[in-house]
């Protein structure tokens, strides 16, 4: 049994009276306060009506299916729950994912939310179902779906269409996530579908492809094409039951494993199949709960200020998520605007990459040493984000910044032990990239709600625009304007602002989530258990490295 970890706990200087920390905990709750009404948006799905006319079928809104399928008092990770926020489209996308325990097995669970235009595929849904089928390739899950689809959101704008102008690929380009889905079956990732409802063309192709399928007796509905559209392909008459019923797929096509009487049935059968498919960790297994830090984490609220102008030592996070408050610091007198060291989190090792300010040529070397060592014993990294970018100017060019910079991104791409990441503030530019942003192959991404993500700044992107403007003027000869230059830098400093911000982020589903600050261990908690679906082993080669 592997050893705990002896380093001593992480002494903290935060000053809990302080008029700062008061006022970046009050705007802390007031950004949670407006997440927790769209996340109750979002559960509402497609409002009252539609989901009133569910319950008189018979029927439970997504979220109530999973609640139900799920082990009694487990928890549920949803994943983005706030796709499309900012749309035209629904809070949620109109679908559900998320991570979740079944006969105690960790799953990925996929539903659609037939409340929200028949549970549609929206381009915010077939972004979340990609995720879906992701998180289950790289963390070797089983992937469950809950299926009640009319299939593609055939508003999208196309040719002569008068709805939401979306669509931003061809129908050439279609079909990926059935291929993904083919790919789980292939790896021996088990995936298992409950059709809830219609599951109509590129839909019925979800049971289809899956490993085990469930049909409801006079609910379930698969067809390729519908009653109405067979009638103008082929001038045949038909019903939704005769065509493509429960009955016809288990007594007839074969589509149908399992009949259930009703939609709890079909949930027990759910739940029997998954129990049989002797699912095994590879391990190691955490050690135990741990025990809690000794820094209360409901201080999370008052580290960050809302303008990340004011510095935070992110010592003072991790102080409030790791196990003990207990931290093994790496190299920390060299190198000291990067963080560096080990802990645990819930019983697991990881070792920990944080930002104390920009990053210098020698602590993107410190960076790059670190991920090395952790790779060496196969012990997942997590990158607690704070950062405006690599240093730059003459000095630190002379200083090889651009050659340490790639060294640590180099190392940061090459790794194979499990990236999670949290964004607690500034994800700018290249430092995003170092520290493992979501174009690196990290296995899970979540923001707090004072982060902001943009190639830079709004005050420097404002400020090189008007540079250039400057420039441009002197080089033609032409007066300038300072009246409407500082008009310019106001409204795009306003504009970049407002397009850095985490919902905005969140709701494009460039990341899984943004999460309360004092639910940092929690959600890093279960994430880590969940990586651990697979073996973790560091990469045994890496690329050249200019050293």
């Amino acid at each position: 049994m592997r050893s705990p970890l002896l380093a001593p706990p992480l002494p903290s200087g935060v000053d809990t009276t302080s008029e700062q920390f008061a006022k970046n905990r009050a705007d802390v709750l007031e950004q949670l306060e407006v997440i927790d009404q769209l996340l109750a948006e979002a559960e509402a799905g497609g409002g009252e009506a539609s989901i009133a006319r569910m319950r008189s079928r018979g029927k439970m809104p997504i979220r109530e299916r999973i609640a139900n399928v799920l082990d009694p008092d487990t928890p549920f990770l949803e994943i983005s729950a706030l796709a499309g926020y900012g749309s035209d489209y629904t809070v949620g996308g109109g679908m559900v994912v998320g991570i979740g325990v079944i006969a105690g097995v960790e799953c990925v669970i996929m539903g659609n939310d037939p409340s929200v235009l028949g549970g549609a595929l929206t381009p915010y849904a077939g972004k979340k179902w990609s995720r879906a089928i992701e998180i289950a390739r790289d963390n070797h899950m089983p992937y469950i779906s809950f299926v009640e689809s009319a299939g593609a959101d055939l508003r999208m704008g196309g040719a002569g269409s008068s709805g939401p102008k979306t669509q931003t690929t061809h129908f050439a380009e279609s079909g990926r996530p059935f291929y993904e889905m083919i790919e789980l079956s292939k790896l021996g990732i088990p995936s298992v579908c409950v059709v809830f409802g219609s599951s109509t063309a590129g839909g019925a192709y979800q049971p289809g492809l899956s490993d085990y399928v469930i049909v409801i007796k006079e609910q379930s509905k698969v067809f390729l094409a519908g009653p109405p559209l067979v009638k103008m392909a082929t001038g045949e008459e038909s019903d939704d039951e005769t065509l493509g019923g429960a009955a016809l797929h288990a007594e007839v096509s074969g589509l149908g494993d399992y009949f259930a009487e009703d939609e709890m049935d079909a949930l027990r059968l759910c739940r029997e199949v998954v129990s049989h498919l002797d699912v095994a960790k590879p391990g190691p297994e955490s050690t135990g709960p741990g025990d809690p830090p000794i820094h209360d984490p409901e201080e999370l609220l008052g580290l960050v200020s809302r303008d990340l102008r004011q510095p935070v030592d992110v010592r003072d996070v991790i102080a409030r998520s790791v196990d003990g408050s207990r931290f093994e610091e790496f190299k920390p007198r060299w190198g000291p605007s990067m963080i560096c060291g080990w802990a645990e989190i819930h019983g697991y090792p990881v070792g920990i990459l944080g930002n104390n300010g920009v990053i210098y040529p020698d602590s993107a070397q410190k960076a790059a040493h670190f991920i090395q060592l952790c790779n060496q014993i196969d012990t997942p990294l997590v990158f607690l984000q704070n950062i405006t970018g690599f240093m730059v100017g003459k000095d630190f060019e002379a200083a090889g910044i651009v050659k340490k910079g790639s060294q640590m991104i180099n190392a940061v791409t090459n790794s194979t032990v499990p990236h999670l990441t949290v964004i607690i503030g500034s994800s700018y530019g290249a430092g995003t990239y170092g520290m493992s942003g979501r174009a690196f192959g990290n296995r899970f991404t979540f923001l707090w709600p004072t982060a902001k993500i943009a190639v830079m700044g709004p005050k420097q992107i404002a400020g090189v625009m008007s540079i250039v403007r400057r420039g441009q003027a002197a080089r033609k000869g032409e007066p300038f304007d300072e009246e409407q230059d500082a008009a310019i830098v106001a409204m795009v400093e306003d504009a970049q602002e407002k397009g850095s911000l985490a919902l905005v982020a969140t709701g494009a589903i460039s990341d899984d989530g943004i999460i309360d600050p004092r639910d940092t261990r929690t959600v890093l908690g279960l994430t880590l258990s969940a990586v651990r679906n697979r073996p973790i082993e560091g990469a045994a080669s890496y690329g050249v490295f200019r050293l």
